[in-house]
Order: structure tokens, then C-alpha cells, then sequence
């Protein structure tokens, strides 16, 4: 289980770890690489820290650095300790025929994204054969529980306490995402999701691509990933999204009992 931040400054040398583990989620997020300047920024740390951090991470070859345009990626120690993660955490070869499957049938890009903590992380992308697309998510894109659709539809079947808790944890949200992503609006989202079974995202994150996700449950009924699709909104009208919804559920569903009926 993800430690909680009070438990992680208890710990000596704590602060070094989550400061230079924030910057390799940054990094790993960033497809092209990533440059200091918004790295520092995002996790919230001066330039010389972030550059000194990942000058350490750079010599155990967890990032490296491109010598041409100086931004940062992911290193080949990391890939490394991926394989030998896989084995026990990724679902992706249990899930990628059923992305697939979900993208022919619907015609647009459908994800398989997973609970880490606070966040979604993209894990599979299939592109859907409809010729306009969403570029929102991609692998390794992270958003915080109740942005994407993905986290909506996340976040709503997760225990009442431990949704307050979330919020409480993040009054940022809103300042950050916009306010519609603010504690009221929120949690009228998740109780619209949570009773129709589906998450719908009316283009809050980039004006125009909308998504839609349903939650993956694990053996013991915890929500720990989401199926989703994104697409232009003139392809999620008022008609379509029932339609839409009860296809995402049937491939989450189908999803859920595979993962109930893997090895333990």
C-alpha cells in the first residue's frame, strides 16, 4: 500500500526519496523527454535541487539525458526494473485484446489506465479507426483521481472516507484544473458516475475532446484500474453516450472477471 505523506517524513532520508521519485514520475511521463526547467517546476523544487537530483539518478541510470536538445528520459536501469515488475503488477497482456476490442467497437482511442496512489497512470493506448483524434493520454500520462475520466470513474467506487480523504488531501484541484474540478462540482460528478456506472469527462481537461471510462475492479472489489475512450464531442451527443456507456461497462466487466480469474 502507498505510504501517506505524514508516514514518509517520519522516515529519515524520506524527503530525498519522494523528491527524486517525483522526478522520475515526471520524466517517465514525459514521451519526448522532459526539460529542467518544468521538471523543477512541477515537482516543486529549485532548479539546482532538480538538476543535482537527477545528475544522481543519471549516474545509477535510472534517467538519461539527451545530448543534443539536454532534456530528460527515462534510463535503461528503469526498463530493467520494469520487466522484473511486470511479472507481478502489469495487466497489460491480461487487457490488450479488450482495449483493442473496445477501440473497433466504438471507433475511438480506448486506454487501460491504473490507480497509483493519488493519480492515473496510461498504461495500453489503441487508436480507434475514426480519422479525428484525442491526444490527451498516451502511456505514461499521469492525472490526478477525478480529472480524466479514468480517475473519475476510479475515485467514484472508492469508499465514501476514503474519497473525503482524497480531497482534503488535494484542495488544489480546482486551482490547478480549473473550477469545475472544485470540491462541489466533484463530488457531483462522482455521484453522477457512480449511479449511471460511467464516467464522462465533457471536455475539462482540453476543450473539445471528451472522454468516458468505466472502473476494473480487482478480486477483492477494489477499483484499481479504468477502461476509457476519448474523441472529439460532436462524437459524444446526447444519443451516442448511452450506447457508448453500456459497451465501456460490458469490456470493464469482462475485464474485472479476467483479472478475478487470474493466478494469485
Amino acid at each position: 500500500m502507498e505510504q501517506q505523506p505524514a508516514l514518509r517524513r517520519s522516515v529519515p532520508g524520506a524527503q530525498a526519496v519522494a523528491r527524486a521519485a517525483a522526478l522520475l514520475r515526471l520524466v517517465s511521463a514525459s514521451a519526448d523527454g522532459a526539460a529542467l526547467q518544468s521538471l523543477a517546476r512541477d515537482a516543486g523544487l529549485s532548479r539546482s535541487t532538480a538538476h543535482r537530483l537527477l545528475t544522481a539518478l543519471r549516474a545509477e541510470g535510472l534517467v538519461d539525458q539527451d545530448e543534443a536538445t539536454a532534456r530528460w528520459m527515462p534510463g535503461p536501469e528503469l526498463y530493467l526494473m520494469g520487466t522484473v515488475a511486470a511479472a507481478r503488477y502489469d495487466i497489460t497482456e491480461l487487457s490488450r485484446d479488450i482495449v483493442r476490442s473496445l477501440a473497433v467497437k466504438t471507433e475511438e482511442s480506448a486506454f487501460l489506465s491504473t490507480r497509483r496512489a493519488d493519480e492515473t497512470v496510461c498504461l495500453v493506448r489503441e487508436e480507434g479507426s475514426f480519422p479525428i483524434r484525442s491526444f490527451v493520454l498516451s502511456e505514461g500520462v499521469r492525472f490526478p483521481l477525478g480529472v480524466a475520466s479514468a480517475g473519475l470513474a476510479i475515485l467514484a467506487f472508492l469508499p465514501d472516507h476514503d474519497v473525503d480523504a482524497y480531497l482534503e488531501r488535494h484542495p488544489e484541484l480546482d486551482e490547478r484544473w480549473g473550477s469545475a474540478h472544485g470540491e462541489g462540482p466533484l463530488r457531483r460528478r462522482l455521484r453522477e458516475t457512480k449511479a449511471q456506472g460511467y464516467a464522462v469527462n465533457p471536455g475539462l481537461i482540453v476543450e473539445g475532446s471528451w472522454g468516458m471510462a468505466a472502473a476494473v475492479f480487482d478480486r477483492q472489489g477494489r477499483p484499481e484500474w479504468a477502461l476509457s475512450i476519448t474523441g472529439v464531442e460532436f462524437r459524444f451527443d446526447a444519443d451516442r453516450l448511452p450506447q457508448l456507456g453500456r459497451t465501456l461497462l460490458a469490456h470493464a466487466h469482462q475485464l474485472s472477471s479476467r483479472i478475478a480469474g487470474g493466478r494469485r
